[in-house]
């Protein structure tokens, strides 16, 4: 708290992201679902041959090269795609473009478990917000969501449940708000939850949040997407130049072109992550643990025989990072990450012996 500070900065409670090891730390790190796979090796290829030169110049404000690789990743127009520094940006910019502020404003519909970063940025912009209870099983009601207040945001699959609505409970939502905005947040979508991109279509309101931290491994690039009707893209993009009009820069662009540009390894790498998550979703099964039907790239687990505050901590002393959050409803659950195979039989033995079974 400050005197300087205005009455939203002394008010608000910022995000809190998932601790990071310190420099030199070696640990098997589970807790912020990163991808454990290294990028396409494409990108290594473009950095050897980029030239330095176009760093002296502004970058493509419009980033036309990587919204048409993006069009062809998924079946769209260029036009239908805007891109910006991580989705969390873009999510920045499409709560302050579609969601009304104010007090009198109808509120926006959110579940009470879900990506933290969506109440954050409702106080920090004034939107009312409505959090909407999940069931006892953590899923997602569809007809919480037909009431026709100020829009929709609900990620999918939810995070950190792991739990995904399918697509014709997502239309069902569409069709019950034809006048306001419903925000998918697919952060996780590619791991085995359905994709509303097939909806674009049919529903002018629906805006699909996209990033290439989990799915192509580019966790510290930092480079998000929208894509929805040109009428929605163009919204943000008035926001966006509100703020600043050059914010993905050229390097990210041409890396990030590089990688969606790479389906096969992308698709490679998905593999692989889901094996290694079944794999160890039986093993957790197998020591009694509750989890929940997790479609992302992490499982959301209750431990057996030991509370999940005292097993995280456990994980850490011995070098091994998991997401505790100690919040209502879901304090006795762990998020965690799937790596590798190698990193996740580590986990595995380690839980074992922590556990005694």
């Amino acid at each position: 708290m400050s005197r300087f500070w205005n009455q939203k900065t002394n008010a608000i409670e910022p995000y809190v992201a998932g601790e990071q090891p310190g420099e030199g730390q070696k640990v098997i790190k589970l807790n912020t679902n990163e991808n454990p796979y290294p990028p396409s090796p494409n990108i290594g290829a473009l950095l050897k041959t980029f030239d330095e030169e176009r760093l002296r110049l502004y970058p493509d404000t419009s980033c036309t090269a990587l919204r048409e690789a993006f069009a062809e990743f998924y079946g769209v127009r260029p036009t239908q795609v805007f891109c910006g520094n991580g989705s969390d940006e873009v999510l920045a910019f499409a709560f302050r473009a579609f969601f009304e502020s104010g007090p009198e404003a109808p509120p926006l519909l959110t579940p009470d478990i879900s990506y933290s970063f969506y109440p954050v940025y409702a106080e920090l912009f004034d939107i009312p917000l409505k959090k909407i209870p999940l069931r006892d099983d953590f899923s997602i009601a569809p007809e919480d969501y037909f009431s026709q207040e100020g829009g929709v945001a609900i990620a999918n699959p939810n995070a950190p449940t792991g739990l995904a609505l399918p697509v014709e409970s997502i239309r069902r939502i569409l069709d019950a708000n034809p006048d306001r905005v419903v925000l998918i947040d697919e952060a996780y979508a590619c791991f085995g939850g359905p994709s509303c991109i097939g909806l674009l279509s049919e529903y002018p309101n629906l805006l699909i949040i996209g990033t290439l931290s989990k799915s192509h491994s580019l966790a510290g690039l930092r480079l998000g997407f929208a894509i929805g009707s040109e009428e929605l893209i163009e919204g943000i993009r008035r926001i966006r130049d509100s703020f600043n009009s050059y914010p993905v820069d050229t390097l990210a662009q041409k890396t990030a072109e590089a990688a969606v540009r790479d389906r096969a390894w992308h698709e490679e790498n998905t593999r692989k992550i889901i094996a290694t998550r079944e794999r160890a979703r039986e093993a957790f099964r197998e020591m009694g643990f509750t989890l929940t039907d997790s479609k992302a790239n992490f499982l959301f687990v209750k431990p057996e025989g030991i509370g999940a505050e005292e097993l995280y901590t456990k994980l850490k002393n011995k070098g091994i990072l998991v997401r505790y959050f100690g919040k209502p409803r879901i304090r006795e659950y762990l998020r965690i990450s799937v790596g590798t195979d190698e990193q996740m039989k580590t986990l595995i033995d380690a839980v074992r012996q922590f556990c005694g079974r």
